[in-house]
């Protein structure tokens, strides 16, 4: 991922370990790239704040991760948001995108998030590193009231690091100014230096972490050095490089291509509409119209 700018806010990850502690921890923030990823979309604003925080969750997770290729969020469930998807690249290019059955009485229900506006189902994360790799997945329920309690559910029944997680979002407007943010804290394994022999200071951090409040995390006047040292300060925070994130959806019409050459003959042509055969991208809504010829030159020997 390349360097970010100085901003207070804007599109990042923030790395810093908890000196004392021993810990480890990133934290995200996004802002225009939210925007542009919503602006050819007509989500309800509920939509827009959950799936805010859901594409601030993929980048903070995959920022901890080593792999090339794509990291994936994703959410299937029987609610009005039957499912959700972040994408994240190992060079910080960001997508995500909501599936909506209108339903105006739980938009504007009060009740919490997950249960409201996705049901009962399931939280997935996959990393793809390409053809000639094997693929990882990790698979939850959707058990919880919000987005960070599906995730914590995750973590504790994986049996991997301990993780703690805070996520806010703000929908914005028709004009822009959606905000999402992230912190992640986790334990390092042994042979990575941490203190693992008190779990006093684990539960310390978990709570000094649990004090951030929504307002904070989505301030713009309050950069990211300024939130974790005012979180941690006293155990002695470091901070490391910035890195940025961007909005970048990865279709193409060769891609698209492939995709319909991938099904039979017949089933594309059936797809027709006064001669072409209109695919169009979930992400970012571009459309990629196929007519006859194109048809046939895709199963041209």
């Amino acid at each position: 991922m390349v360097d970010i700018a100085t901003s207070t806010f804007g599109d990042l990850v923030q790395p810093f370990q908890i000196e004392t502690f021993g810990l480890r921890g990133r934290l995200v923030r996004l802002g225009g790239a939210l925007d542009t990823a919503f602006e050819n979309h007509d989500y309800p604003l509920p939509v827009t704040a959950l799936l805010g925080e859901i594409m601030a969750l993929a980048a903070v997770l995959a920022s901890g991760l080593k792999y090339d290729g794509v990291f994936t969020l994703q959410t299937q469930g029987d609610g009005p948001v039957t499912m959700t998807v972040a994408n994240v690249t190992s060079n910080g290019d960001l997508r995500g995108y909501a599936r909506v059955d209108e339903d105006g009485q739980a938009m504007e229900s009060k009740d919490a998030p997950v249960p409201r506006l996705l049901g009962t189902g399931h939280m997935a994360f996959t990393v793809d590193q390409g053809t000639d790799t094997e693929r990882y997945q990790g698979i939850t329920e959707l058990t919880g009231d919000t987005v960070s309690d599906c995730a914590r559910n995750y973590f504790r029944r994986s049996e991997q690091l301990d993780t703690a997680i805070a996520l806010a979002a703000r929908p914005g407007t028709g004009a822009g100014g959606a905000q999402a943010s992230a912190l992640v804290i986790q334990r390092l394994p042994p042979d990575a230096g941490a203190v693992m022999d008190q779990d006093q200071y684990w539960q310390q951090a978990v709570i000094l972490m649990s004090s951030v409040t929504t307002t904070e995390m989505l301030d713009e006047t309050l950069s990211p050095a300024d939130l974790l040292f005012r979180l941690f300060h006293q155990e002695g925070v470091r901070v490391f490089r910035q890195r940025s994130l961007r909005h970048a959806c990865r279709c193409s019409r060769k891609r698209v291509a492939t995709t319909l050459r991938s099904f039979p003959r017949a089933e594309v042509e059936a797809m027709a509409e006064d001669g072409l055969v209109t695919v169009t991208c979930e992400f970012c809504k571009a459309p990629y119209a196929f007519d006859e010829g194109d048809v046939a030159r895709l199963y041209a020997p």
